[in-house]
């Protein structure tokens, strides 16, 4: 842990799921919505279901078997098949629109602010997630994470967990692998950072999804292994700020 304060210069952020509460952002959305036009649906199988299609869109374009593809379009093809498979026809375009950019508007969980905004005063912070920059600069303009940098698959143009994703994103900070860390919920995501030479932080997120059976603990002894974004920066020997809670 000593080598990796004196190492690293920037930490980014897997951000569905570690920064922003994705199934429930969608959830309440999805009422809104469906209440709005008369839709009654269990909108929490609906969210389940329509981030079941992930990573499937995404293996296409890994795989080489679909050209670059930003995940914005991703998600509108799989909310397409869930509409129809919804019974929910009849939408207008300014309507799908809307609905594809909920994951615009994710909410952070508690401790995200204020965790990042300390982290913010020693080191790089910034995205490494599957979302394009649009997504990401707009949700964080929306939940106020204080980002110094958005990057990730898009700037990339490699999805996780291929070691472009990770390596890439290292070459445009002009760092070496060991002097980026990379902080996340997933513990399948981190062992591919940890692959290619990241320094890696578990934060865990059991309310992700309820009934989860895993990321429940660290499946690795990972360089920081906590609860909260203040947990990565105490590990990190980041003193708190005056006004800034711990949650």
């Amino acid at each position: 842990m000593a080598n990796a304060k004196q190492q690293v210069q920037a930490l980014l952020f897997d951000v569905f799921g570690t920064v922003v509460d994705w199934r429930g952002s969608v959830i309440r959305e999805m009422t809104a919505f469906g209440e709005g036009r008369g839709f009654k649906h269990d909108w929490a199988k609906f969210a389940d279901e329509w981030r079941g299609l992930y990573q499937p869109g995404m293996e296409e374009v890994r795989s080489g078997r679909r050209g670059w593809t930003i995940l914005d379009v991703l998600h509108r093809e799989s909310l397409l098949v869930l509409l129809d498979r919804y019974g929910m026809t009849g939408l207008s375009e300014h309507e799908i629109k809307h609905l594809v950019t909920i994951w615009h508007r994710l909410d952070p969980w508690p401790d995200a602010v204020g965790g990042l905004t300390r982290l913010k005063t020693r080191y790089i912070i910034g995205t490494l997630s599957n979302g394009n920059i649009g997504l990401m600069t707009r949700m964080a303009k929306r939940a106020r994470l204080p980002w110094d940098v958005v990057l990730g698959a898009e700037p990339a143009r490699a999805y996780k967990p291929t070691p472009e994703a990770y390596l890439r994103n290292a070459e445009m900070l002009n760092l070496e692998p060991h002097e980026l860390m990379l902080v996340a919920a997933h513990n399948s995501d981190l062992a591919a950072a940890a692959r290619v030479g990241l320094r890696t932080a578990f934060v865990l997120r059991p309310d992700e999804r309820p009934g989860q059976t895993i990321d429940l603990a660290a499946s690795q002894d990972w360089d920081v292994v906590t609860t909260s974004f203040h947990g990565v920066a105490d590990a990190m020997g980041v003193p708190l700020l005056r006004g800034i809670g711990r949650v």
